[in-house]
């Protein structure tokens, strides 16, 4: 499951930086592609209407000067028709327009010259300052009109009045540098193309080793410190792997000394609670003896026989509870789970510890479960043994079935309940709860608000199994024999006041179910 999550997210990873990378190259070459042929059709416009333009604007005056030297000034119409069509001759099927005054001839008598030559144009060339020309759009055509004052030749450059104008069609042009647009943007499409398979190559060359690292940094953090990158070049890349590889080396020794240390602190209270089984079996039988005889000790020493009896137990509680910690910690611990009467086993356990009359059962019958009946006791004893010493009565103990398929069994008190604060940590190893929930026990002094144990009860009885009697271990030791039966205990604060701890178990084992199915 852990490595399908990283594939998943490998392939995110990568699949949005390969989009990204392909995108990008793609705008690239497209905002290349589109100034390149911006530019290029700029030029290109600009080269062929300059060209069309001098050559105009040349032809015009060549001609000019050459039909000029014959024609009498002033001019009359015919005259000024002749200078006209002898003007246009050699300058193809562009039209020539001659102008004196009030007099106008064209060389193509047909022509409608009147929306083509502007009145701007007729004043720059009546001001005598040589050819002037103008691009103009008529009827939706492109025409460049060319106009040039006619002087006199006597050197001293008046002007005779005669104005001459040349029409030239620039529609050829329009559609040669159209058919250059149109090229170039033809081309563009395999440019975006090309620039698409030149990314997905880049991608895959340059997110190859970012899928790699990615998938690797997952399977770390999953829990595969072994995991691990091949270094490849020298580039940032290699350096990055190489970086992820000491650090994976340095979490790996870091984590195989730690692992070090808890199994050498796990064993070492093993051990030390074993060595003290010995002495302590010895501590409390003399501590027996003493408590027996108690009656007939001074008053001094009769307290002290007693409390010496009590700590002592305590103290060999504390040790099994110990041992019974360090099992859970080490993975040493298996159930020995049969077909359970769970109502039963509540009962036996309220019973075996004289809790009958001090609590209210409400107990489903026919709740039947695999579960390990020792250990459901020792859950049991912690969760009840809490609320009698740390809540108010009544306490209740519920068990019901209300999924079908799982079982809950409620302990509730009506004591001051717990804090916000105190319900996080309940069940953390030698917890200590707030002082307000604390209540004195007879014969065991004040608990110092130890919610984590279970104290004995007022006759003097102790748990079966001996686990969390006191010892700060209990609600720990609870907690961890509902996991090992794939349930889990909570706690919460009732409405009315009070705590109430629930414990949730599947009426199979996973386990069980598991072998069940196979």
């Amino acid at each position: 499951m852990k490595r399908s999550a990283v594939r998943r997210g490998s392939r995110r990873l990568v699949g949005g930086l390969r989009v990204r990378l392909v995108v990008t190259f793609v705008l690239v070459a497209l905002v290349s592609a589109v100034t390149a042929t911006a530019l290029a059709y700029r030029d290109a416009r600009t080269a062929v209407l300059q060209r069309t333009q001098n050559t105009a604007v040349n032809d015009l005056r060549e001609r000019v000067a050459a039909v000029g030297a014959g024609l009498d000034l002033p001019p009359d119409q015919k005259s000024l028709s002749r200078f006209a069509a002898k003007v246009s001759e050699g300058l193809g099927a562009r039209i020539v327009v001659a102008r004196h005054q009030d007099l106008t001839a064209v060389s193509d008598a047909y022509a409608d010259t009147e929306g083509r030559i502007t009145a701007e144009l007729r004043a720059a060339v009546r001001s005598g300052d040589g050819a002037r020309f103008q691009r103009v759009q008529w009827r939706g055509d492109p025409y460049l009109v060319v106009g040039t004052p006619v002087t006199y030749a006597d050197g001293d450059r008046r002007t005779s009045g005669l104005e001459v104008f040349l029409i030239t069609d620039l529609r050829a042009e329009r559609d040669d540098t159209a058919a250059l647009l149109d090229s170039v943007r033809t081309g563009t499409v395999p440019v975006v193309v090309l620039a698409a398979l030149l990314a997905l190559l880049a991608a895959g060359t340059v997110l190859r080793p970012v899928r790699k690292l990615g998938r690797a940094t997952r399977e770390l953090a999953a829990g595969d410190l072994g995991s691990r990158v091949a270094v490849r070049g020298h580039d940032e890349l290699a350096d990055l792997a190489r970086t992820f590889n000491e650090t994976a080396d340095a979490l790996q020794a870091s984590d195989a000394e730690l692992r070090a240390q808890e199994a050498k602190a796990r064993r070492f209270v093993a051990d030390v609670s074993h060595e003290l089984r010995t002495p302590l079996a010895a501590m409390t039988m003399v501590a027996t003896v003493l408590e027996e005889d108690a009656d007939q000790l001074p008053p001094d020493a009769a307290h002290a026989a007693r409390t010496v009896g009590a700590e002592t137990a305590r103290l060999s509680r504390l040790v099994e509870d110990l041992m019974e910690i360090s099992r859970f910690d080490a993975g040493a611990v298996r159930l020995d789970a049969t077909v359970t009467d769970l109502a039963d086993t509540v009962r036996a356990s309220l019973a075996l510890r004289g809790w009958t009359d001090r609590v209210v059962v409400e107990l489903r019958e026919d709740v039947r479960a695999v579960v390990d009946r020792r250990r459901i006791d020792v859950i049991v004893a912690n969760l009840v043994g809490n609320a009698l010493r740390h809540g108010a009565p009544p306490v209740t103990v519920t068990l019901a079935a209300p999924g079908g398929d799982r079982v809950t069994l409620e302990v509730a008190d009506r004591g001051p309940g717990l804090p916000p604060e105190a319900r996080e940590r309940v069940f953390d190893r030698f917890y200590k709860a707030d002082a307000a929930r604390t209540r004195s026990t007879p014969g065991g002094g004040d608990r110092g608000g130890d919610r984590g144990g279970v104290g004995p009860g007022e006759d003097g009885s102790v748990g079966q199994g001996g686990f969390g009697q006191g010892s700060g271990l209990g609600m720990a030791i609870a907690l961890e024999n509902a996991r090992l039966h794939g349930g889990t205990i909570e706690v919460a604060e009732r409405p009315e006041g009070g705590a109430v701890f629930t414990l949730r178990l599947p009426l199979r084992h996973p386990e069980e179910e598991e072998e069940r199915d196979g």
